[in-house]
């Protein structure tokens, strides 16, 4: 999804989410006083989602791994100024949240962006160094819309250790909460152009 920054004049907590809350169609970002309204996604993209979708709900039913996948709509704190909604997010044991309203996640394990032109360099670069700051995050996944390429970056003692992925026969190990994923299924029914 791609964001858009809606005001220039900078907000609280308290006034972001007496938005967030009042708002029945359009969801915001909120990061450092400035509210981003997320708009409508690509085919491609809401494709991607829905087969992570299907692969991740079969998988977690089939395993009875205590795990539960969210998309789309589950806001995550970053911490206090900062809200976001990833693509996907995961998360292992009891899910925690922010307050009794059950609406923002606190202990996302894996986060998954879909990426856009227009939102590309931000999950790459202040979005993801924002995410580095959650401490249950394990690790933070990039799915482009354009070819078969996924970039996971996993947290490791002292930093993030780097994967590719970028054909339909490899796979997407997700360690974090014992999961593979084939490419072929991630881009299920995604038809990419030709140069």
């Amino acid at each position: 999804m791609t964001a858009q920054p809606q005001d220039k004049n900078k907000m609280t907590p308290g006034e972001y989410f007496a938005l967030e809350r009042s708002s029945l169609d359009i969801k915001y970002e909120f990061f450092d006083g400035e509210v981003f309204a997320m708009v409508g996604a690509s085919r491609h993209h809401n494709r991607i989602n829905m087969n992570l979708a299907r692969e991740l709900g079969n998988k977690f039913k089939a395993d009875n791994f205590f795990c539960e996948a969210f998309s789309n709509d589950m806001r995550v704190k970053i911490e206090e100024e900062r809200y976001a909604y990833p693509d996907f997010v995961i998360t292992c044991g009891d899910a925690a949240f922010e307050d009794d309203k059950l609406d923002t996640l606190t202990n996302p394990v894996v986060i998954m962006e879909i990426l856009s032109d227009s939102t590309e360099r931000f999950d790459r670069g202040d979005k993801f160094a924002y995410y580095r700051m959650i401490p249950t995050l394990q690790e933070y996944i990039l799915i482009s819309q354009k070819k078969y390429l996924v970039d996971q970056f996993i947290r490791i003692e002292d930093g993030w250790k780097y994967h590719s992925y970028s054909n339909a026969d490899h796979i997407l190990r997700i360690p974090s909460v014992d999961c593979e994923l084939p490419l072929s299924e991630i881009y299920l029914n995604v038809e990419f152009k030709s140069k």
